[in-house]
């Protein structure tokens, strides 16, 4: 399957848009003090877990595209998932 020149770019849109959202959802939380330790630690599993495929991609010989997908799903779920909760 061919993929077209703007998935790269695109994708890389979508990571920036989602995690400025995640992070002004998060910021928000921190700021009045809703944020929970879960929260907290999910901000640090979630990138462990995106990091860990990412890199399994990379090494299989994965596109820049494949690379970063595991990211730009972390994000927009995130940005989902906060936009509901708050």
């Amino acid at each position: 399957m061919k993929h077209s020149p703007f998935s790269f770019p695109l994708m890389m849109t979508r990571l920036s848009l989602a995690s400025w959202e995640t992070i002004m959802h998060r910021t928000r939380m921190m700021a009045d003090g809703s944020c929970t330790m879960a929260e907290y630690q999910r901000m640090t599993t979630e990138k462990l877990a995106a990091m860990q495929e990412a890199t399994t991609k990379m090494l299989a010989g994965g596109s820049q595209a494949a690379i970063m997908a595991p990211f730009v799903a972390k994000a927009r779920a995130n940005a989902k998932r906060l936009r509901r909760a708050g």
